[in-house]
């Protein structure tokens, strides 16, 4: 573990990690505050149309999405970690105040935990996203869905946006 960054299990969990020219405190931003997570968080064609944000250990991460042909899905999470400017970790396994959730339906129907790390890099920030699954079946799937694509693609409108704050 390096930095609060867990080691990976190859068989289990998926990484992306790039050197992003946007300061940690507009990522952080951007990850944090509702108004500004709904212009990046879904890759296009697909909006990210609800989002609510209780920013502490036990809170609610929420958000809505919309297809382009009319498909929705809503997904509820609950923080585990919040470090200022520096670690976000949050699971759909349990729900705010740490109640465990019921299995999830849609958008892959598996359990996971994500954690976002941001270490500053010159003018920069490197960012580090980590979905974390509890077995190979489910990591497969997450990862068949596009998680690498997707995951870029919201971060690359994630950076487009945050150079507009």
């Amino acid at each position: 573990m390096t930095l609060g960054i867990p080691d990976i299990d190859p068989k289990l969990d998926l990484m992306l990690e790039r050197v992003v020219d946007v300061p940690p405190a507009l990522v952080w931003k951007c990850w944090t505050e509702p108004e500004h997570l709904v212009r990046w968080f879904t890759p296009k064609p697909w909006q990210t149309t609800a989002c609510k944000i209780d920013l502490r250990p036990g809170g609610l991460f929420h958000t809505e999405m919309k297809g382009p042909e009319g498909e929705s899905f809503s997904g509820d999470g609950c923080y585990l970690e919040v470090e200022e400017y520096r670690k976000l970790t949050w699971t759909n396994a349990l729900l705010p105040g740490y109640r465990p959730a019921a299995k999830p339906e849609g958008c892959g129907d598996f359990f996971f935990t994500a954690m976002v790390f941001l270490t500053p890099e010159g003018d920069g920030t490197r960012y580090t996203a980590i979905a974390l699954h509890n077995s190979e079946t489910d990591s497969q799937t997450h990862k068949n869905m596009g998680f690498e694509d997707g995951w870029s693609t919201a971060l690359n409108q994630l950076i487009e946006h945050a150079k507009t704050i």
